[in-house]
């Protein structure tokens, strides 16, 4: 459970902030005392705490969260839950759900009907099986980046074994995150005006301390206190998504860090960023397909196809238009069974991305030509549609790190880029449409814009 605390956004207490939103002002919900928050914390973890919420050089929380973990749930988290048989289960609890009461118990996966965010939207409770436990329940909210917000009922065991899966995947690539010392353990960036932004410890991770930080100039006294604060930090795990990971570089602050692993998710990371990143830490760069609904579904520790995660997930690639399987290696629906979150059993989850479904000699899943949020298609002079992963591979190959491309009513595309080759990126465009491209450099990823930019639109009919 997520509530508001600290300080706002402006140094005058009496200044009315003309965008500020109700949800981040604080106070807005209520307060847990430390020890709800942390039924387990000991003498040092409650030290911890307070020397980073009393840091000279703190950014401005604005919440306070934990992880509410009894000592029997602390040890459980340590381990990935049992992957024997979890589908026969899984279906099972998603046949007490309202949505799938009525599904036959010898139903088979294909014979479930497929689920949008739309249904989420619309009634939430439908998914939630009748007998979950909701004593175990956070909320956090997803605001996605087509759609409209949800919030999605998280398990506490489930959040918490998020950061084990971290250093699994990290030790997986030979880094290693361990509880001996005092920097933090792991470090969530944002880069937004305004975020939740709040200082942890977790409870089984020998109570070390973790952060959300938002690295937006605003949220902090000024950019030297940033970078003294990130400087004593100095996370073994950096975690964010591309805009925010590229800040660290083109802030200079990759000269007091010095983290174990990094992660980026929430949108897709470019090939170009991921080497510079590399470059620039020196560590593994780890790229996280997943959504809020579906908790983690695939990984990439290069730029190969994401293998989806060996845990109870399942995913197929679905036709658009009906809920069958295309074949391995055609484009279609990414759709996922979830079964991580007792309190959101998804079943044949479509989730608005698009990919081609591959299996490697060991015969694990993988998902290639993975666009994330869209299927959007331009039309070429001739008449013809290019799909956005052809654009894709020309704007990686001539060295943009992030960009958005929109082709209006009349044809024309205008592309906006952060790094790379302006004018190879637009010779390669046109010779690849035949039409007039247009393109706009930008000296950020920031600068595309806050959140999750849509990287390909089109407004031509059809």
């Amino acid at each position: 459970m997520s509530d508001a605390e600290g300080v706002g956004v402006s140094d005058d207490p009496d200044a009315i902030d003309p965008l500020a939103l109700a949800e981040y002002a604080p106070g807005a919900a209520a307060v847990l005392t430390d020890a709800e928050r942390w039924p387990t914390l000991d003498d040092a973890g409650a030290a911890r705490l307070t020397r980073w919420r009393r840091h000279p050089d703190a950014p401005q929380w604005t919440h306070a969260t934990g992880d509410r973990l009894s000592a029997a749930q602390v040890e459980r988290v340590r381990h990935p839950l049992p992957t024997d048989g979890w589908l026969a289960d899984h279906l099972a609890a998603v046949r007490r759900t309202l949505r799938h009461r009525a599904m036959p118990a010898d139903a088979a996966l294909a014979d479930y009907p497929t689920t949008r965010r739309s249904d989420l939207v619309a009634d939430l409770g439908a998914h939630v099986p009748l007998d979950a436990d909701l004593g175990r329940m956070l909320h956090g909210t997803s605001s996605g980046s087509t759609g409209a917000a949800l919030l999605i009922p998280d398990d506490v065991e489930e959040v918490a074994r998020g950061f084990h899966l971290l250093r699994a995947l990290a030790a997986q690539q030979g880094a290693t995150v361990s509880d001996d010392g005092e920097r933090m353990a792991l470090a969530n960036l944002v880069f937004q005006r305004q975020a939740f932004t709040y200082v942890s410890v977790i409870s089984s991770f020998a109570h070390r301390a973790m952060a959300r930080l938002n690295l937006h100039v605003s949220a902090w006294p000024d950019a030297a206190a940033r970078r003294r604060f990130l400087a004593d930090a100095d996370p073994q795990i950096l975690s964010g998504h591309p805009t925010s990971l590229a800040e660290l570089v083109d802030a200079g602050l990759d000269g007091v860090l010095h983290p174990s692993v990094i992660f980026s998710g929430a949108m897709a990371l470019s090939a170009p960023l991921r080497a510079r990143l590399e470059h620039a830490f020196g560590r593994p760069v780890i790229d996280v397909y997943g959504l809020h609904e579906t908790r983690p579904i695939a990984a990439r520790a290069d730029d190969g196809p994401f293998r989806v995660l060996d845990r109870r997930v399942l995913v197929e690639a679905l036709d658009p238009r009906r809920d069958v399987a295309v074949p391995d290696g055609e484009v279609g629906e990414i759709t996922v069974t979830a079964g991580e979150n007792p309190l959101l059993p998804l079943v044949r989850y479509r989730t608005g991305d698009y990919g081609r479904l591959v299996r490697s000699v060991d015969g694990a899943v993988g998902i290639a030509d993975l666009e994330g949020r869209e299927n959007t298609r331009f039309r070429a002079g001739d008449g013809s549609l290019v799909a956005s992963v052809d654009l894709t591979q020309h704007l990686q190959a001539h060295g943009a790190e992030g960009w958005s491309v929109v082709q209006g009513d009349d044809g024309v595309v205008h592309a906006t880029i952060a790094g790379g080759d302006a004018a190879a990126i637009e010779a390669a465009l046109v010779a690849l449409l035949a039409v007039r491209v247009e393109v706009t450099a930008v000296a950020r990823v920031i600068d595309l814009g806050e959140g999750k930019p849509r990287r390909y639109r089109s407004t031509l009919a059809g």
